[in-house]
């Protein structure tokens, strides 16, 4: 598996339950509002986004066709992170598809000159695997903490994070981000084979003064 792992640091204030003498944010600022009492939740409970602020909004973004020796499904695993399209123990399909959404997401970022630790929304959209009765909630989450929300709020150290049923291990990307998110299972997903499809907000940082 290729190892993608890089020190990211947060573009945005991040607040824990409500300290409301931090708002509104000043121009241009973004302020994460996460739960109280938790050091590694997954998503913020809202993102306060200050006046003149310059956001970036992608087009929902499903996996790349990869695995060219394969087909539905399983051509949209990313055999630079699984070679031969092989899944290790425990890793879904939507695991699998979700890293490759998830990569493609930092690429797009990159072109705009972003990176995932500017993100502050995220939209995601599921459909159930072939087969199966409803969403793969728990692997499209394995993959998103592979990319976000990988790091102690209160000390900043790396959290580890399984893949598949591997036992945790460092993230990825490590990245202390955390976005606010919704995600929601779709019948059909607009490319056959799809079983994820993501878009993102992301904020140009700007140095608090």
């Amino acid at each position: 598996m290729v190892g993608l792992t890089a020190a990211l640091v947060a573009p945005t204030a991040a607040v824990a339950g409500s300290k409301w003498s931090q708002f509104p944010p000043r121009g241009g600022e973004t302020i994460s509002v996460l739960p109280a009492g938790q050091d590694n939740p997954s998503i913020a409970n809202g993102v306060a986004i200050g006046p003149a602020a310059a956001i970036y909004k992608t087009s929902g973004l499903g996996p790349s066709r990869l695995n060219t020796g394969a087909s539905g499904e399983l051509a949209y695993i990313d055999t630079a992170v699984f070679p031969g399209g092989e899944l290790p123990p425990g890793v879904t399909i939507t695991e699998a598809q979700g890293i490759n959404v998830l990569r493609r997401i930092g690429e797009n970022l990159e072109a705009a000159g972003l990176s995932y630790e500017d993100v502050i929304t995220m939209r995601v959209f599921l459909q159930n695997p072939a087969g199966e009765a409803k969403m793969d909630f728990a692997g499209w989450n394995r993959a998103y903490r592979q990319f976000f929300a990988n790091t102690s709020v209160s000390t900043g150290e790396v959290v580890p994070v399984p893949l598949g049923t591997a036992a945790p291990a460092a993230p990825m990307v490590t990245n202390p981000a955390r976005p606010s998110r919704f995600a929601l299972e779709i019948e059909n997903l607009p490319v056959d084979g799809w079983l994820v499809e993501v878009e993102v907000d992301a904020a140009y940082p700007v140095k608090r003064k």
